[in-house]
């Protein structure tokens, strides 16, 4: 199951770009927010003779967007992160973008070209960029990933358990609480359903005799015990992100093998009352 993107528009620096909603710049303050307070710990694996410390983002847009409602233009998270990371004084060593779409992905290595970023390219669907970086990034290096996708189905669980190979990775993670929460009905009836990819195996697990509210808790619960089983540990907190009317739009978690990481997802986030998943 696939989500249509919106088209291309041209973007404020003569490159591809494009429209959204004015959530965006939420989203990217908690990555901005995340890779500044952890710089400390990113330098430590910075410099000559050191393993390089990673950023990848295998759903990167083309780098540049323009807000809806207000016209204001604003960095793709790709660009985002290398230039807190450049703020900082803790650049990354390299810079792994993909995007399934191959307009999107060079309009985003072409921005990060020019600001004399470290960039890779990583070609084709984000499983095959996931298995690719997995390979290639240095095994004792320090590696975060962005997770990004368009739709919940996008999510691959393939992903994230390419990305568990890794001995040190962080993974931001977004997944979509509109899909969890207008689509369960065609996900619980569709034979190829966003969930099989997102949560392989959930039909077994699951007993879809359960109230809507109950089979959405127990998706992401069985999912989040995939990725533990991967030995990597989900957040017990996720920023939600609204839109404009404070409808719930998705989810933001740290997945790390690292308790550093999540002191510093907790600090990052300033974790509200703002209620739970289904609460």
């Amino acid at each position: 199951m696939t989500t249509a993107r919106a088209p291309l528009i041209k973007g404020d620096d003569g490159l591809p770009a494009e429209e959204v909603g004015m959530w965006v710049k939420e989203k990217h303050s908690y990555l901005r927010r995340y890779l500044d307070i952890s710089s400390s710990a990113r330098k430590k694996y910075l410099g000559s003779g050191k393993a390089g410390a990673t950023f990848v983002d295998l759903f990167s847009g083309p780098g540049r967007a323009r807000i809806r409602d207000t016209g204001e233009w604003i960095d793709g998270s790709a660009i985002a992160a290398w230039k807190i990371s450049v703020g900082g004084t803790s650049e990354f060593s390299q810079v792994y973008v993909a995007d399934i779409d191959q307009e999107r992905r060079e309009a985003c290595i072409e921005r990060l070209r020019r600001l004399r970023a470290p960039v890779i390219e990583l070609k084709g669907p984000a499983v095959d960029a996931a298995q690719a970086f997995a390979k290639s990034a240095p095994h004792s290096g320090l590696h975060f990933g962005f997770l990004d996708p368009y739709s919940l189905g996008a999510l691959d669980f393939q992903i994230i358990r390419a990305l568990s190979t890794l001995r040190r990775i962080d993974m931001l993670i977004h997944f979509s609480a509109m899909d969890l929460q207008r689509n369960l009905d065609r996900n619980m009836a569709s034979e190829e359903s966003a969930f099989d990819s997102f949560a392989p195996g959930w039909r077994e697990k699951i007993d879809l005799a359960h109230a809507q509210q109950e089979i959405r808790r127990l998706v992401v619960e069985y999912w989040r015990e995939l990725v533990v089983a991967l030995g990597v540990w989900p957040a017990t907190e996720m920023k939600l992100i609204t839109g404009k009317n404070k409808q719930r739009l998705y989810w933001l978690l740290l997945a790390a093998k690292h308790e550093l990481a999540h002191r510093f997802w907790e600090t990052a986030a300033n974790v509200e009352r703002q209620g739970r998943l289904f609460g």
